[in-house]
């Protein structure tokens, strides 16, 4: 591999790992990069070289950190087809363009692109994404949390019963937990304001939805989907929010009094 090639390469990898959530760091030869992921660790080689492959498919590379040794997966980028590294990711030329493409989606939507490294196999989405045989689509690269995709493209189109092409689209909510405690005394009685709830938010229009927030799992969503971008911001999702608890929790107190003959009811709002 050319000077000039491999420095490009060098660049281009590092962009997608940073955009996986790596820390890269350019190191000495013989390899081009290091990078660590919490406790992942990878280090990196660019070439067409055999030997140099050889070489690297053989050493065992690892990270220290602390009094913990971690054992690092090797990922090598290759022009070369023929070349076979049973230790090792391995990325061709079709990796190289779907990773980039890849990487640089997520950063137009400013999302973390979702990757994960298994030597002698093609690197795969993370856990909690969606199964290409579940929706019949190939893993986008974009990690979001969403709720899970029960049916395919197919069935879709198969269960609306009309005419055209099924499109996915992710529609945006403002998903809030709220706690309330304490409680205010008015003459002789207590009023609590003990509670506790989660609801989430339509981002487009507004409307309060139920949402079964342990279903909400974080991953790939298939390519091809369509994320569409909330109206409401979160500023204004919370001020909508924090205004609709406060009318839950605000209470209408009637206190009943006599004095003599007479009995008297007053009410006031805490």
């Amino acid at each position: 591999m050319e000077h000039e090639t491999r420095e490009k390469a060098k660049n281009a990898i590092k962009n997608i790992l940073e955009a996986a959530g790596f820390e890269v760091s350019l190191v000495d030869e013989p390899l081009d990069m290091s990078a660590s992921r919490g406790t992942e660790c990878v280090a990196v080689l660019c070439s067409n070289d055999p030997e140099k492959i050889g070489e690297f498919d053989r050493t065992n590379y690892s990270m220290v950190e602390g009094e913990t040794q971690v054992a690092c997966t090797k990922l090598l980028f290759t022009l070369d087809t023929v070349i076979s590294a049973d230790h090792c990711v391995v990325w061709g030329v079709n990796e190289f363009v779907r990773y980039s493409g890849e990487s640089m989606l997520a950063e137009i939507l400013d999302r973390q692109l979702s990757l994960t490294l298994v030597p002698g196999r093609r690197s795969k989405p993370e856990n909690g994404s969606v199964p290409v045989e579940d929706t019949g689509q190939e893993p986008s690269g974009i990690s979001i949390p969403h709720l899970p995709v029960k049916i395919s493209k197919q069935q879709a189109e198969r269960i609306s019963g009309t005419q055209g092409t099924a499109n996915l689209r992710f529609m945006p909510h403002w998903v809030y937990h709220f706690m309330s405690s304490g409680e205010q005394v008015y003459q002789d009685h207590h009023i609590p304001f003990d509670s506790e709830g989660w609801g989430s938010l339509n981002a487009i229009n507004g409307m309060k939805v139920e949402i079964d927030t342990k279903a909400i799992e974080k991953g790939d969503i298939p390519a091809e989907s369509e994320i569409v971008q909330p109206r409401i911001s979160k500023d204004d999702a919370n001020t909508r929010i924090f205004s609709e608890i406060v009318e839950q929790l605000t209470q209408r107190v009637r206190i009943k009094q006599v004095k003599g003959d007479t009995i008297f009811y007053e009410e006031t709002v805490m």
